[in-house]
């Protein structure tokens, strides 16, 4: 006789580097993207969508940790044993579409897009494998003002969300003026053979404000043990070499013009280094013009970015606020968005550069930023109002009242629950954050009537009744109504706590 199988089932758990998403969260981060979405669109910016995944070689060879396309990604073969990976950003898909529909789109083309990115990389503290951007991107324009009006779309982002000067600042440097100085000990930005080295220092440069100086140093040195043990190559820079790169990047002096002042002399003598500052001139004066002013957007020579594709201007929206965490400890959360030029993305499709910058925030960060503010305490919706059911032979009443408010634009359920316990219904409807019940047993039917109770002010009540006959007596917030009145009744206890919502 054969022993019964015993049922292997599958353990309810998260994958490392996930996170679920609740109503409430859902909501508050809706809002806030629609914020940002109508600034975007008064800067002339127009929605598109691009697929989850793309062909693995449409991607390039871009990830901040890693030089192969299928390393860093998630990618599988389709039925033609084509590779796909899911996007790791918004840009290079948007190079792709470009490409594809470039004899179609107006010149420049001026585009924003929300949605998740995938990073298959080792999670950790602030490092998920799925998170949401927000991009803004002008391709087919060459002209520094696209990369200003970039920095300026960012400062107004934040400020529409509530963020005040002084919260926040918008960094910016240029690629050009780095290779200036990479020129200047050595390493040719140019020169194919020194290309790793180039994104080696890059890449130790971006992490300057999370490491330092001295966790910097050794990345530009022989390399750098992290606190788990993982040790990262370094870019094999001698002492001197490593104290001109520092020296780059800690050159900014407050002012834009005097930290140019700073940063001029460090490129001396580089033709690159010179555009770069000559472009960061320009930015200066268009700034400036516009009345975005150095308290909003300042030049900082340490603003790097990670990706090997810029070739221009970069910058980086960081908050400079401190707030503290829920045991109390300071936190302060940085970056959370950040962009550049990048003219020779969708020059790997068409074989010639087509000029490009964008903007693109770190959506997750950002919420909780704003969370931390109290800036989203008005987007958690209350919850449905919900209609009891004191007699299951009546369930064809009850659907009815449901379907009433409905129609008139009030959300509203009816209790699927088992209906025998009514303690059991006020319970659910707490949980699900309503406003208030409706209730009609036999003896409301014959009246032809109903109980409203307001379950706000029935909670706030309960807080100062000593005793549960003293609650029977009072029913606190709970009226009753003619049944003609629902709608009317509703809405006047909706009204009651419209601004606390």
């Amino acid at each position: 006789m054969n022993k019964k199988q015993k049922t292997v089932r599958p353990k309810a758990r998260l994958p490392k580097g996930l996170t679920d998403t609740g109503a409430a969260e859902i909501r508050a981060m809706g809002e806030m993207l629609a914020t940002i979405r109508k600034v975007y669109e008064s800067y002339g910016f127009e929605p598109l969508e691009t697929p989850a995944f793309e062909y693995t070689d449409a991607l390039g060879k871009f990830l901040p940790d890693s030089d192969r396309p299928n390393e860093g990604v998630f990618s599988f073969q389709d039925e033609d044993e084509q590779w796909l990976s899911l996007r790791y950003d918004l840009t290079a898909p948007l190079a792709r579409y470009v490409a594809q529909h470039f004899n179609d789109l107006p010149k420049p083309f001026r585009r924003y897009q929300t949605g998740s990115v995938w990073r298959n990389e080792k999670p950790g503290p602030g490092r998920l494998r799925q998170f949401t951007q927000f991009d803004a991107d002008t391709v087919g324009a060459a002209s520094v003002a696209a990369d200003a009006e970039m920095c300026m779309l960012a400062a107004d982002a934040l400020e529409a969300l509530g963020i005040e000067r002084g919260d926040y600042v918008i960094r910016v440097n240029n690629r050009k003026v780095l290779d200036g100085v990479l020129e200047s000990i050595g390493v040719d930005p140019h020169d194919t053979d020194h290309l790793g080295k180039r994104l080696t220092i890059l890449r130790a440069l971006d992490k300057y404000d999370r490491l330092g100086a001295k966790g910097v140093q050794y990345l530009l040195g022989e390399g750098r043990k992290d606190e788990s043990g993982d040790f990262t190559k370094g870019a094999g820079l001698t002492g001197d070499q490593i104290g001109k790169v520092l020296g780059f990047v800690t050159a900014e002096s407050g002012g834009r013009e005097e930290t140019l002042a700073a940063v001029e002399p460090l490129v001396a003598g580089s033709v690159t280094g010179g555009e770069g500052v000559a472009a960061l001139r320009d930015m200066d004066a268009l700034l400036s013009a516009a009345g975005f002013d150095a308290d909003r957007v300042k030049i900082d020579p340490s603003v790097v970015r990670g990706l090997d594709y810029y070739t221009g201007p970069v910058y980086e929206a960081e908050l400079t606020f401190e707030t503290k965490d829920e045991k109390g400890r300071p936190v302060r959360f940085g970056s959370v968005g950040g962009g550049g030029r990048y003219d020779g993305l969708v020059a790997r499709f068409k074989g010639q550069d087509i000029p490009a910058t964008g903007f693109s925030i770190g959506v997750t960060r950002l919420y909780a930023a704003l969370k931390s503010l109290g800036k989203l305490e008005g987007a958690a919706a209350r919850g449905p109002v919900v209609v009891t059911v004191f007699d299951k032979e009546r369930m064809a009443d009850y659907q009815r009242m449901v379907q009433t408010l409905r129609e008139a634009k009030i959300r509203a359920e009816l209790y699927l629950g088992n209906p025998k316990n009514m303690g059991a219904q006020f319970k659910y409807a707490d949980q699900r954050g309503s406003p208030c019940v409706v209730i009609q047993g036999g003896d409301e039917k014959d009246k032809g009537e109903v109980q409203i109770k307001d379950l706000i002010e029935g909670a706030r009540a309960a807080e100062s009744i000593a005793s549960n006959e003293e609650w029977r007596e009072s029913r606190p917030a709970q009226f009753a109504v003619a049944e003609s009145d629902l709608v009317k009744a509703v809405r006047e206890v909706l009204a009651r706590h419209e601004d606390e919502t």
